[in-house]
């Protein structure tokens, strides 16, 4: 009888445990053209700065419509939910990245871009994503050169 509890109260406890877990590492990005990033869950809050299409967050809190996240660099901010989707996006993070015509170096170079440039996931091939930018410029980039 003792042992039939001991494995009742450890299912119960690991079930309650998963279904407790916080959205908190949750990617979702932007998918309105530009959007209002916001000290506080509202619109009465002080704009702090304004994110492009596909830009990508890391979700930390949700209160009522609003979104408290994480970006690329570990800055915080305010997002309404309306502006944001589950896509798959990422954000370049080195000075220099170069998107190529195909997945690999043999490929030729398309652009050169720096930081903080956002797209959207078309695909991939190995450690190369096919990505796509607000502005539809499209080509491949490595993944290390992207969070």
């Amino acid at each position: 009888m003792e042992i039939k509890f001991m494995k009742s109260f450890i299912i119960v406890t690991i079930v309650l445990f998963f279904c407790t877990l916080p959205v908190f590492a949750q990617r979702i990005a932007v998918t309105s053209e530009v959007a209002n990033i916001r000290t506080g869950p509202g619109t009465k809050y002080q704009i702090l700065w304004k994110a492009e299409k596909y830009f990508p967050i890391k979700v930390k809190k949700k209160t009522g419509n609003w979104i408290l996240f994480n970006d690329f660099e570990g800055d915080q901010g305010w997002i309404h939910k309306s502006m944001t989707g589950k896509i798959t996006a990422v954000i370049t993070k080195s000075k220099q990245c170069n998107i190529r015509s195909g997945p690999g170096n043999k490929y030729k170079v398309i652009i050169q871009i720096g930081k903080g440039i956002p797209f959207k996931v078309l695909g991939k091939k190995g450690p190369w994503l096919h990505l796509i930018h607000a502005d539809k410029e499209e080509g491949w980039m490595h993944k290390s050169l992207v969070w």
